[in-house]
């Protein structure tokens, strides 16, 4: 059974590789697998399948989480600004277009708010 799960995360792992992503020289703090660099510069463990975020010594780790919640906030109201704007393009009605393009601003301004708080 054991030999089946490591083939497994073999493939997984010379599937990382195919699509473009890099070895590193470092491991997953959790398993100790050796990481990959995802062409977008993630770090990611092909044995556990997650995303890795290491915290350099010295580096405030609120920072680091903060940062990385803030990109997956963004994300998060990018495909909501997406969702709407499709939703306006299909609909003729002049009540829901009225709700959606406020949805729409309100979207517009938490995105902007989360761009500012990036950059500061």
């Amino acid at each position: 059974m054991q030999s089946k799960t490591t083939d497994a995360q073999i493939k997984r792992m010379a599937d990382l590789l195919r699509q473009g992503a890099a070895l590193t020289d470092l491991a997953c703090p959790a398993c100790g697998s050796p990481l990959f660099r995802l062409k977008d510069g993630t770090l990611w463990c092909g044995k556990d399948e997650k995303k890795v975020i290491l915290i350099k010594e010295g580096e405030e780790e609120t920072k680091v989480t903060t940062n990385a919640t803030m990109d997956k906030l963004e994300a998060t109201l990018m495909t909501k600004m997406q969702d709407l704007q499709a939703k306006i393009e299909k609909t003729d009605n002049v009540e829901e277009i009225e709700k959606l393009t406020a949805a729409l601003s309100e979207v517009l301004n938490s995105l902007e708010k989360v761009k500012r708080m990036k950059k500061s």
